[in-house]
């Protein structure tokens, strides 16, 4: 049986992940741009949507402040590895809806589409909903239009975070997952986008996934990481 589907495994090591991540998170020297675009978001309060790539899902707490950012809940997958991030985001601040916006056309976008769609449009109408556009199995680093028809059904602002962190350790999963070491240097970058009237949701996820890849390729270069 797989550690993870057993209960007692799966919380414990969502509380010691938990952990790991708020040490790591108030040692780490924290660089970051373009605060100011997603500080008048934070302001005005309503739905949002901040996407980052699923590697860095263990930085992405230390790019949404708890005092003062839109109060915001993880699109997070049904399978058991789902359940155990579900536990430990919850643990940081970030509860979860279950479920993924991967490969939903747009016939089931506008038929209200899954249960996870429908619950996320619900929660966009009162504050945030992270999602990783190309999880949970990928490919790495690509979006599908599942972010785009959210964006355009809730008419809510997206925020591309770039996350990084050095000195970090790299995992061998399908994403190449970044997990933060303490005591090194970091960086968060913002950009931020609405859904452009009459695009096609296609055109839009090619576009979006460029201004991801592009913040976190500057977060990189800020930290010195090494892209892979």
């Amino acid at each position: 049986m797989r550690p993870l589907r057993n209960p007692a495994i799966r919380d414990g090591l969502a509380w010691l992940l938990a952990a790991w991540m708020r040490f790591c998170f108030a040692t780490i020297r924290w660089t970051r741009e373009g605060e100011a675009e997603v500080e008048a978001i934070w302001a005005r309060g309503g739905g949002v949507i901040p996407i980052f790539w699923h590697s860095r899902l263990a930085l992405s707490p230390a790019s949404w402040p708890l005092d003062r950012a839109t109060p915001t809940k993880a699109l997070i997958s049904l399978s058991a590895d789902g359940q155990f991030i579900a536990r430990a985001m919850g643990r940081v601040g970030f509860p979860a809806v279950r479920g993924s916006t991967a490969n939903k056309d747009k016939a089931q976008a506008a038929k209200g589409g899954s249960q996870a769609l429908r619950d996320g449009l619900r929660q966009l109408k009162v504050g945030g909903l992270a999602v990783t556009p190309d999880g949970p199995r990928g490919p790495a680093n690509v979006m599908g239009e599942g972010v785009p028809l959210m964006a355009k059904l809730s008419g809510a602002p997206v925020v591309f975070l770039g996350l990084s962190c050095r000195p970090a350790i790299r995992l061998g999963s399908w994403d190449r997952a970044v997990v933060p070491l303490p005591f090194g240097r970091g960086a968060v970058v913002y950009d931020t986008a609405l859904y452009p009237e009459g695009a096609e949701p296609g055109e839009v996820a090619a576009a979006w996934t460029a201004r991801l890849t592009a913040v976190e390729a500057r977060a990189d270069a800020i930290t010195g990481l090494e892209r892979t």
